[in-house]
């Protein structure tokens, strides 16, 4: 990484063929719009160039999306699951086949280092092919043991929630607008998806994929527009809202939901923790930990914000995880030359400077980088390790979202854990030491949804057979694992009773006498070990 002070600007970066304005226009054209209201504009974050000019939707544009949508759900509903898997298998295809376009896209769009951008792919093409091979039977209806042995049988299905209204940032636009979308198509229903406008032609592309693969047109459609024209009219159309965002958003969601009684999933901020514990393998701790702490110039709501080191190793460890995060690789490019890319906006070098330069006033120091870099592109920022840094700065407590992380010693494993606990928010986290199963016996004690041990976050995200989500103000629900296609449906119970009913079975046998009867029966099914 470069150190120069210069603000010049640098020039264009040349986009790959695959860039081409045919391109803009066919996925631009795939926006449920009626072209009624003024459209927006985008610009690559790698340089401010014009990127797209994108339709934008209006309230009216909302309920005729949806109402096209639950058209086609009623007959994708009685399409048997198998054909849906076979959907989503040619998609899992097509998503590596693509795979050169889609991180263009990405890239394009969000400014991140093709690494980066090249995990997203990696993402979806193992969202689809675990969830093409589990729907069957998590969505196959289940035996359950009846009220009576023998007499009343039961099955427990699960039908699909109708409409489901996916809003999906601009952080990870492809792994965070199909992923969540992917399990919601398999369980029957159909999907309204309001991407962010930055990202939208990535989500776009993976539209125009799934459609490929042979989903129905009107089954997954994509609006764009700001939240505050078309955000009410999502909720109102909605029976199940998927939410990625901001915390103070999420909360309104909630609410909104909760009003019209129907459910939510939401994935919310964080201010992750790693712990270092003393006896960790220092060269896989600060490989690590770099990646923990700036993949996707830290703009991931998963990557490490807060890292505690033990004070046996501290200025061991310290100087060496300095050291590596110096050497990082940072610029634009279209290819793989790049470890940290750039920032996606103009908000979040602004948040960023802020934290940064607000805890630098307050005492914190900077140990590497600190700075805006203008030279290499419009929204960079160099990686940043800070340390000093005390509970009354604003980058202690609240969410960066940007190339910052803050380092604290420890003395006990106890004090760490306690420090790492005392957060409002609790969405992933990270422990490394050269014992498993101490490691797991600490990762237990965190208030996380996921904690990876010996790795910085893809350990718990990239096994999608697990659940993945918030505690706290980190959000509520999960993605991934089983809940992940069965909260878009609704868990149906039928129960069917043979030879009499469950009343006195006796003309001669009262209510009273009924009752006793039962009583006895329980007692007997406990002794003999029944559920």
């Amino acid at each position: 990484m470069t150190t120069s002070d210069t603000t010049t600007g640098p020039a264009p970066v040349p986009r790959p063929a695959t860039l081409t304005g045919t391109l803009v226009d066919e996925l631009t054209a795939l926006v449920s719009s009626s072209g009624d209201a003024p459209p927006a504009v985008t610009h690559a974050p790698f340089d401010d160039t014009f990127l797209a000019e994108l339709p934008q939707c209006t309230p009216a544009d909302v309920t005729e999306a949806a109402a096209r949508a639950r058209e086609a759900q009623r007959r994708w509903a009685a399409t048997p699951v198998a054909e849906r898997v076979a959907v989503v298998s040619r998609l899992h295809d097509l998503v590596l086949d693509t795979r050169t376009e889609i991180m263009d896209l990405i890239q394009a769009e969000n400014g991140k280092a093709r690494r980066d951008a090249f995990l997203e792919v990696a993402d979806i093409a193992g969202t689809c092919r675990y969830y093409a091979r589990t729907a069957p039977s998590l969505l196959r209806p289940q035996r359950r043991r009846g009220v009576i042995l023998g007499l009343t049988t039961v099955q427990e299905r699960h039908q699909p929630k109708g409409l489901v209204t996916v809003v999906s940032p601009w952080n990870y636009p492809f792994s965070l607008g199909a992923g969540d979308t992917i399990p919601a198509l398999l369980a029957g229903n159909a999907v309204l998806q309001k991407p962010d406008n930055q990202t939208a032609l990535t989500a776009l592309f993976g539209l125009r994929l799934a459609r490929e693969a042979g989903l129905p047109e009107d089954l997954w459609q994509i609006v764009l527009g700001r939240g505050s024209v078309i955000g009410e009219p999502l909720m109102d159309v909605s029976d199940f809202m998927m939410f990625t965002g901001s915390t103070a958003s999420g909360r309104r969601i909630a609410e909104q939901a909760g009003r019209r009684l129907i459910d939510c999933s939401l994935e919310l901020g964080g201010k992750n923790a790693m712990l270092v514990l003393a006896d960790a393998d220092l060269d896989r701790a600060v490989e690590g930990g770099v990646r923990a702490c700036f993949s996707s110039s830290g703009q991931l709501c998963i990557s490490i914000e807060r890292l505690y080191v033990a004070d046996e190793i501290y200025d061991h460890f310290v100087p060496r995880f300095v050291d590596a995060v110096r050497s990082l690789r940072v610029g634009a490019s279209y290819d793989f030359d790049h470890q940290m890319g750039s920032l996606t906006n103009a908000e979040q070098v602004e948040a960023t400077r802020r934290h940064v330069d607000e805890a630098v006033a307050a005492g914190a120091t900077v140990l590497t980088g600190g700075r805006a870099r203008p030279d290499l592109g419009p929204f960079f920022f160099e990686p940043t390790v800070l340390t000093d840094v005390t509970t009354e700065m604003t980058c202690f407590g609240e969410e960066t979202f940007g190339p910052v992380v803050s380092v604290y010693r420890f003395h006990r494993e106890d004090e760490a854990v306690e420090r790492a606990n005392d957060t409002r928010y609790g969405l992933n986290a990270s422990v490394w030491t050269r014992s498993l199963r101490r490691g797991t016996e600490v990762a237990a004690r965190l208030r996380a949804g996921t904690v990876n041990v010996n790795e910085a976050y893809a350990a718990a995200w990239g096994s999608v057979d697990a659940p993945m989500g918030g505690m706290g103000d980190s959000g509520a629900g999960r993605r991934h694992g089983a809940h992940g296609l069965l909260k878009y449906t609704e868990p149906q119970t039928i129960a069917r009773q043979r030879l009499f009913n469950l009343a006195p079975p006796f003309a001669a046998m009262d209510d009273e006498g009924f009752a006793e009867l039962l009583t006895a029966s329980l007692r007997l099914l406990k002794r003999a070990g029944f559920k």
